[in-house]
């Protein structure tokens, strides 16, 4: 067997390309802010992660620039080496402060931060408990681990009391991992409950804040602030890619404990260290959330008007609760579909489907900054709108719309109509299977003719169509065989139905 079988027989992504459907690596031809170019085209952006709209500011600009003309463009190491300027220091230092801990760590990146610290504190004989939809950094930190891992179903809270009660005897360290805000849903983690049952239980309890930092709390310290929680959760994780215009992860928590990591974390210690620019980012825009907390308040207001407006178009949502509002579409292709039709009319929007989400959940996420113009929130409106109704998700076509259903009378034009409408499944299922059912005649459309259909010489029947808006959804008939009836002395009929 070749290595690389599995590589030859991968298609998926082709399958889709020979679509049209290929939604991703889409290149940006200027900088991302709330709009962006792509294909040569200004297109408004609802679907990255710069929830302050940061990264374009000239105050984190010229800090990127200031650092690499004093440190040149990289550092030329680990932090563990010689690979440590002032700037990590201070960035660190001011971390703590801001998050309320004893101290803090900075990783080169969010997701080496979830693996390092997870795998560096987990171990053998100990046990991680992971909610099921966690970000799959965090995935990967618990199987990096030499514990033991579980993981509970989202958010719920009985759940993970089970497995803390079938441990509570066992003499394991136990950590209790979840996302403040779960990146593909929007929603966020029940800390209110889970804290409790963490200090029950004899757990520790670890906060990712990757899309909570800047967007929650009165602060925008994220989940834990939001929720009265700072202070109960053991350990913070944040990173500076989203709110904080950079590039960049960081953990904080307890003095000892970020000593612990600094000193045994592999991903810290063998990883080339964040580069001047990004740490010098990523200081310039915690100092500008520190003194403009009316940033949060305006992303919020954003985030708001389009959840409403969203709603009241029809779109299905899911329990948002952050800056992401994932518009449900379930089918892949149809997500695929939506956001190319979104993308020719000018809005980039990020399709998710399986296995970032559950199959059949596929969806659009979109996000917002408090640096977007109502003009251009009304844009993006406008345009899930228009391509929204055109794929029947909103609208007298969509699903979950009232559904009308009518009898197919005979008779002049409008019946005839309807009778070849009927008839369109129907048709189609005996074409593919004689054998259907037996009694049909090989002309299927004599079924609606009592001369020809041997039915009609001994029973009554009905059709109907059921539709919903211009669009017919269910075809239904009911029938009553008189002929049974006079024989055995019974009422009996039928009822089927197709689609």
């Amino acid at each position: 067997m070749d290595l690389f079988d599995k590589a030859y027989a991968y298609h998926a992504a082709e399958d889709v390309m020979k679509l049209g459907l290929y939604p991703y690596f889409r290149m940006n031809q200027t900088a991302v802010g709330t709009t962006t170019v792509m294909n040569g085209r200004k297109t408004v952006m609802i679907g990255s992660n710069n929830y302050l709209g940061l990264t374009t500011h000239p105050e984190v600009k010229e800090a990127a620039v200031r650092a690499v003309e004093k440190y040149g463009s990289g550092c030329t190491g680990s932090r563990f080496l010689n690979g440590t300027i002032d700037l990590h220091v201070e960035l660190e230092e001011r971390l703590a402060k801001f998050m309320e801990k004893e101290a803090a760590l900075v990783f080169t990146t969010g997701f080496t931060a979830n693996q390092g610290i997870i795998s560096t504190l987990v171990f053998r004989g100990d046990v991680v408990i992971s909610d099921r939809t966690n970000h799959a950094s965090i995935l990967d930190g618990c199987r990096l681990s030499y514990g033991k891992q579980i993981k509970f179903l989202h958010n719920d809270m009985e759940d993970l009391e089970r497995i803390l009660v079938d441990l509570k005897d066992k003499d394991v360290g136990k950590l209790i991992v979840v996302d403040g805000v779960f990146s593909m849903e929007g929603d966020q983690a029940d800390l209110r409950r889970l804290v409790p049952l963490a200090k029950k239980y004899g757990a520790r309890v670890m906060v990712d804040e990757a899309h909570g930092l800047g967007v929650l709390g009165k602060r925008g310290r994220g989940t834990c602030e939001a929720q009265g929680l700072l202070h109960d959760v053991d350990l913070i994780m944040g990173t500076f890619s989203k709110s904080l215009a950079s590039l960049g992860g960081f953990v904080a928590g307890e003095a000892k404990v970020i000593s612990f990591l600094k000193h045994n974390s592999r991903a810290f210690i063998f990883q080339a260290s964040p580069p001047p620019a990004a740490v010098a980012a990523a200081l310039a825009a915690l100092k500008i959330l520190e003194r403009e907390p009316e940033r949060i308040e305006k992303l919020r207001s954003n985030v708001a008007y389009m959840l409403t407006h969203i709603r009241a178009m029809g779109f299905k949502t899911w329990n948002t609760e952050s800056a992401i509002i994932p518009i449900l579409v379930g089918d892949d292709l149809k997500t695929f579909q939506f956001s190319k039709m979104l993308m020719e009319e000018g809005v980039y929007v990020n399709p998710v489907v399986s296995p970032a989400v559950p199959p059949g959940m596929a969806a659009l996420r979109t996000s917002y900054t408090a640096t977007h113009s109502r003009e251009e929130l009304d844009f993006a409106l406008e345009k899930l709108k228009k391509t929204g109704t055109a794929l029947g998700l909103i609208g007298p076509n969509a699903p979950g719309a009232p559904v009308e259903v009518h009898p197919v009378n005979g008779g002049g034009k409008a019946g005839a109509a309807e009778q070849k409408e009927f008839l369109k499944v129907p048709a189609a299922i005996y074409a593919r299977d004689r054998q259907w059912v037996p009694s049909l005649m090989t002309d299927v459309e004599t079924l609606f003719d009592p001369e020809k259909n041997v039915y009609f010489r001994y029973g009554d029947a009905q059709a109907f169509l059921a539709r919903r808006g211009d669009a017919v959804v269910g075809r239904i008939v009911a029938g009553v065989d008189r002929r049974a009836n006079r024989h055995h002395d019974e009422k009996s009929g039928w009822f089927g139905f197709f689609e």
